[in-house]
């Protein structure tokens, strides 16, 4: 790997690690990588509502009442705010949804320092739904791009790197 990482001594004591040299294209995560963690996440998603309709077919719910029942309403809204915190607010904070922990992949900008909050939303929101309405063209593109970026890692200006530790800033 040609990433190097410097620290840089910021106010107050704190320091700061800047990643110089950062090819991504010897960072990138692999494309079958990344298509595990889309699989660990979208089965995390669809549990919730189908766990729900299980327990409410056992429940002796059938046809319309099935749907109608509450707890299958409470199951999506559950569904929904865990897609929010799976694909914005984790990503945001740690540069990972559920499935990229699992995999040890990371989301950082393209000069490899930390995504913050308006690359994560380029990315993950106005990205994901571009790439969705490509009919999902737009996630296969990182199998035939050299730096491994699909379309919402363009338009987010990240780039998702196969690297699960954090390096941690050591203070003087």
């Amino acid at each position: 790997m040609s990433a190097k990482a410097e620290k840089a001594v910021l106010g107050k004591g704190k320091i700061e690690q800047i990643i110089t040299d950062f090819d991504a294209e010897s960072l990138k995560a692999p494309f079958l990588l990344r298509c595990g963690a889309f699989l660990i996440d979208y089965i995390l998603l669809v549990s919730v509502p189908t766990i729900s309709l299980l327990l409410g077919r056992f429940s002796g719910y059938d046809g319309a009442k099935l749907l109608n029942n509450p707890m299958n309403n409470v199951s999506w809204l559950i569904m929904i705010l865990l897609a929010l915190t799976n694909f914005v607010i984790l990503p945001m904070f740690s540069g990972q949804s559920l499935g990229k922990m699992f995999t040890g992949l990371r989301i950082v900008n393209t000069d490899g320092t930390f995504a913050g909050f308006t690359h994560i939303l380029r990315r993950n929101v106005f990205g994901y739904l571009i790439t969705l309405c490509t009919g999902f063209l737009g996630f296969l593109l990182s199998a035939f791009n050299a730096k491994g970026r699909a379309l919402h890692d363009i338009i987010g200006g990240t780039v998702v790197i196969y690297g699960n530790k954090v390096p941690k800033a050591i203070k003087n």
